[in-house]
């Protein structure tokens, strides 16, 4: 058991024993569904009395907090006790459901590249048994899945995908439909082949391409009432905050605080992570480890780019109020650090995205030269200088290493000097790989690697249309985050500095004010680029904090120029 997993256990099992009590699984069975997904090492009866554990510790903590309280927060810190006490034993029964949720989501966004991969290696050779061995080559939960279906269809007369479409059929109906007629295509007579092999690309990708369309749709009206309620009502009342507390409403920055810098980011993530999880995952990006060698694994570049970033802010901040340096010391500290940390990681994969980028085209001119009579080394080779970009550089690239170090097709693209040794494209490596069967199945497979051309033309077109369904939402998302919402807070705080300044009443204390103010447009900063990428791309840890950086120094900067810009029309 991996370190980590063995101290998640065992943590479980301590707070379990918090709660001695039995406790009642019997309508648990999503909950041990979701537990054996997971390979988790607790039950379900574990998973809940560990819940109710932490929500006695919670109890107990917050008894302590109600008893030292001030007589007037006593009501609102128990209430604030109990609903987290609740929502801690709530928790304990449907995060492990969501959690598998979201795995088995992202797993399925592989579904297509799968499919395109059993289908491709039909095209070059109809047995229905090496195309799933071929296809379960792949990286991720899917591809493993099918691995160990191949692996018990070994020594019988079934390849393993119609069982492997059958375990997935309640999460996606379309790979079952897929997987039946890849295995279906193996029988079928040489005239009827391609037309089957057409049919399960397009219930595949038509499948991806209507759910898409579908989650696109429902998330419209809930992700426009988040919008409204949770970011744009907010900034609206942050904008009358100086002239409510004029007008003499009972506003205190301690509401203020738990308002804006706890309850609205709490409910922004609750949302979201509401929406995610109901998000069908499609072509999960490239996976880019440390162990890249463009991606360097020393983290003091990080640190040092992160304290330079803060002195920077100190100095650029030494005109304006004390309060100030510090939303812009931790904007410009985490936000540098994040886009320092992550830029390698984008890097890579914007570059497997160049090289996947003219794919079509490749596959079509070294297909046609093939068909031709020509060998696929010297077809790769003459097509090299015909494709465009970043493709045909690694088509050449290929081509050399092939030439030089007189290796085969497949170490000349997968080998450890391959050109696509260091590029973590799925796709790329597939057509590689394909390509290299072609090399041995010679002109009768140049047809093959033509029609190849076209499925990998649908896939992209596919995944262009998948990520093109949520952008105007995700945009409103971005912007506001990165620059609306900062520049609305900055002005605000600069109106109460004026008003503090005037004869005016009574206003809220500009320092207390712009701190609060300032942490809600930190965490706005934060938490929509991250929605938004989540919509739009599925959850993807680097892109996600590449762009929450990003709109971390943006905010800093947009909080700041509407300071000053409205302190100067004050």
């Amino acid at each position: 058991m991996p370190a980590r997993r063995a101290t998640f256990v065992g943590i479980a099992r301590l707070l379990a024993r918090c709660y001695p009590w039995p406790v009642e699984t019997v309508d648990d069975a999503d909950l041990r569904r979701a537990l054996a997904y997971l390979d988790a090492e607790v039950d379900a009866e574990t998973t809940v009395r560990a819940g109710r554990g932490t929500a006695t510790l919670v109890a107990v903590s917050g008894l302590l907090a109600v008893v030292v309280a001030p007589g007037r927060l006593r009501l609102p810190v128990a209430v604030a006790v109990l609903a987290l006490a609740l929502g801690v034993v709530h928790a304990a029964r449907r995060g492990p459901i969501a959690v598998a949720t979201a795995r088995r989501t992202a797993a399925l966004g592989a579904a297509p590249a799968l499919v395109a991969r059993a289908v491709l290696r039909m095209r070059v050779e109809p047995a229905s048994e090496r195309a799933a061995a071929f296809a379960a080559r792949g990286q991720g939960r899917l591809a493993a899945d099918l691995s160990e279906h191949v692996r018990q269809a070994a020594g019988t007369p079934r390849s393993g995908l119609a069982a492997f479409g059958a375990a997935w059929a309640d999460w996606n109906p379309p790979l079952r439909r897929a997987a039946l007629l890849v295995e279906s295509a193996a029988d079928a007579p040489a005239g009827e082949r391609g037309a089957t092999l057409d049919r399960a690309m397009e219930a595949m990708l038509d499948g991806t391409r209507d759910r898409m369309a579908a989650f696109a749709e429902q998330v419209r009206g809930p992700t426009t009432a988040l919008y409204a309620f949770g970011v744009l009502l907010p900034l609206a009342l942050v904008a009358v905050l100086p002239a409510a507390r004029v007008a003499g409403l009972p506003l205190s920055i301690p509401v203020l605080v738990v308002l804006y810098d706890l309850l609205l980011p709490a409910m922004l993530v609750g949302a979201g992570a509401w929406l995610l999880v109901r998000r069908p995952a499609a072509f999960p990006p490239p996976e880019v480890s440390r162990d890249h060698p463009d991606v360097p694994d020393r983290r003091w570049p990080t640190a040092a780019v992160g304290a330079g970033a803060g002195l920077v802010a100190v100095v650029a901040t030494g005109p304006f109020p004390a309060w100030t340096r510090w939303p812009a010391v931790v904007g410009a500290v985490v936000g540098s650090a994040l886009v320092v940390r992550f830029r390698p990681v984008k890097r890579v994969r914007d570059d497997a995205r160049a090289v996947e980028a003219n794919l079509t085209d490749a596959l079509y001119l070294v297909g046609r030269r093939v068909s031709d009579g020509a060998a696929v080394e010297s077809a790769i080779e003459e097509a090299a200088p015909e494709v465009a970009g970043r493709t045909g550089e690694m088509l050449a690239e290929a081509a050399g290493v092939q030439r030089r170090l007189r290796v085969s097709v497949c170490e000349a693209f997968l080998g450890d000097y391959g050109a696509l040794a260091d590029v973590p494209s799925p796709q790329a490596r597939s057509v590689a790989a394909l390509l290299a069967i072609v090399a041995r199945e010679g002109r009768p497979a140049g047809r093959a690697v033509v029609s190849m051309a076209d499925h990998v033309d649908d896939l992209q077109r596919v995944e262009r249309e998948a990520r093109r369904e949520p952008a105007s939402v995700t945009g409103t998302l971005r912007n506001t985050a990165g620059v609306f919402g900062p520049l609305v807070g900055g002005a605000t705080v600069a109106l109460a500095d004026g008003m503090a300044a005037g004869t005016l009443g009574e206003p809220l204390p500009t320092a207390a004010l712009g701190l609060a103010v300032g942490g809600y447009v930190l965490l706005l900063a934060a938490i929509l680029p991250a929605l938004a990428t989540g919509l739009e791309r599925g959850f993807d840890r680097a892109l996600v904090g590449y762009r929450v950086g990003l709109a971390l120094l943006s905010a800093v900067g947009a909080f700041f120029a509407g300071f000053v810009g409205a302190g100067f029309a004050a």
